[in-house]
């Protein structure tokens, strides 16, 4: 086993607006700093470095592209899920901050879709079949 180094993340200091998203078992905590340089951190580390895939960094800067936002800082805890689960639940934590920092955002937001939670997750297994809905095949001799 390697020894595992301890990384301090580092915070920006001041008020900040909370929200929450979720998106299949992904959870992400966004943290919206209104005054900052544009960077987005994920886990402790930059969003470039997250994601080799400009696709969801741009899935999870849109609602901030949408309203024109500038100056800002925003820290990301998210765990679970995939990285596209996680990207969208990053997106939807973003965009209810958003509109908790301001309220007039809301529609904006809630026209393009960013404020709609989508809450489908797996369906489990049940007993006696092979998976959630697959009967073993019926042999009548």
């Amino acid at each position: 086993m390697a020894a595992t180094e301890n990384k301090k993340i580092e915070t920006p200091k001041g008020n900040y607006f909370y929200a929450c998203g979720k998106r299949k078992t992904a959870i992400a905590k966004v943290r919206f700093y209104p005054k900052g340089e544009n960077k987005i951190t994920v886990n402790g580390v930059d969003i470039t470095e997250w994601s080799d895939y400009s696709e969801q960094v741009q899935k999870i800067k849109s609602p901030l592209s949408l309203l024109n936002v500038k100056d800002y800082t925003i820290t990301i805890k998210v765990i679970g899920g995939g990285h596209n689960a996680q990207a969208e639940a990053m997106r939807l934590g973003i965009a209810k901050s958003l509109t908790v920092l301001d309220e007039t955002n809301r529609g904006s937001l809630k026209k393009v879709g960013f404020l709609s939670r989508d809450s489908r997750i797996k369906e489990r297994k049940k007993p006696g079949l092979k998976r959630a809905r697959r009967a073993s095949q019926f042999s009548k001799r």
